[in-house]
């Protein structure tokens, strides 16, 4: 579809005009390098979410930062999408989609909960409920709550390291601290380093 004609719209007269829209979130999401020094004492907004690969060139975070705009970094931001596929990875290894193991169990267990609760209310829950409640959790389910999981575990990093180090100033700082952490503690855990 389109916004085309849709009430209370207007036309831009530049597709990337729609970045200097005074608004609380902005997500570049398809090209790097949209938000520039040319243009970026025209964006407007409070939390910046980089979707693209690297939409923001250094000189435009530095000016937005010192705006008090919010930036979240492509390396966080785009993670998702690769710890998507890192799940994906392991269980086809494994020749097993996810929840398999404990599906049955967590079924019965579940069954068991719901009649001990009712026979004790004196009332049946609704056949909806019931059923969603006894199905469990499906693959996609599974997926989101660990990517959710995944997501904000890292965001806590982020922050954490952001708020301890009093020379970092910006969330991409601490990603990659964090990110190189994690890859030297790795090295240093195989003997690879030093």
């Amino acid at each position: 579809g389109s916004l085309r004609n849709f009430r209370g719209a207007r036309t831009l007269p530049k597709g990337s005009d729609c970045l200097e829209v005074a608004c609380d979130l902005l997500v570049p999401a398809a090209l790097e390098n949209q938000i520039h020094r040319g243009n970026m004492k025209k964006i407007r907004t409070r939390v910046l979410a980089e979707a693209a690969n690297g939409p923001t060139t250094p000189d435009a975070e530095a000016h937005l930062l010192s705006k008090g705009v919010l930036v979240l970094p492509d390396l966080f931001l785009n993670a998702g999408g690769v710890t998507v596929s890192y799940f994906e990875w392991g269980k086809n290894l494994h020749h097993m989609r996810f929840g398999r193991l404990e599906e049955r169990l967590d079924s019965h267990r579940t069954e068991l909960l719901l009649k001990s609760t009712e026979d004790l209310a004196g009332q049946r829950f609704p056949a909806a409920v019931r059923d969603a409640l006894v199905r469990g959790a499906s693959e996609r389910d599974l997926v989101n709550s660990g990517l959710e999981e995944t997501m904000i575990t890292a965001f806590g990093e982020i922050l954490d390291v952001k708020r301890r180090r009093r020379k970092v100033q910006d969330l991409r700082t601490a990603a990659y601290i964090v990110a190189i952490d994690k890859i030297a503690k790795t090295y240093l855990e195989l003997g690879i380093f030093p």
